[in-house]
């Protein structure tokens, strides 16, 4: 139950700073949801980190990986709602932001990761 917990807070952290994030930075006249991609970028970069860690030496528990990695990256980040944007994107028929948005998601998220397990790495 505890493990539950942990989860659920930091779930709940993670969601509620994506939702501030997205409020500043999401605009629909520009097109790309910026406010999405950085926190679905942001949230690459420090599972990267929180996961780097975790196989260093045991840096972090269980419990910490639960909360940090599965709960707070797991609400701060969000596919549902990439998805979502995209569908708009495409029904106004802005192919290019469709496509700088996707790909860019997908190469920079994954890079992201790399280079925080490679930060912790060093």
């Amino acid at each position: 139950m505890k493990q539950v917990l942990l989860v659920f807070f930091g779930g709940g952290i993670g969601s509620v700073l994506r939702y501030i994030i997205g409020k500043y930075l999401n605009n629909p006249s520009d097109g790309i949801p910026y406010g999405t991609f950085a926190a679905n970028i942001l949230g690459s970069l420090l599972i990267g980190i929180i996961l780097g860690l975790a196989a260093k030496n045991d840096s972090l528990t269980t419990n910490q990986t639960l909360l940090l990695a599965t709960g707070f990256c797991g609400g701060f980040t969000t596919f549902s709602t990439f998805a979502y944007e995209n569908h708009v994107l495409l029904k106004s028929g802005d192919f290019t932001s469709f496509a700088l948005y996707t790909i860019g998601s997908f190469i920079v998220g994954f890079l992201a990761v790399f280079l925080g397990m490679f930060l912790v790495k060093s």
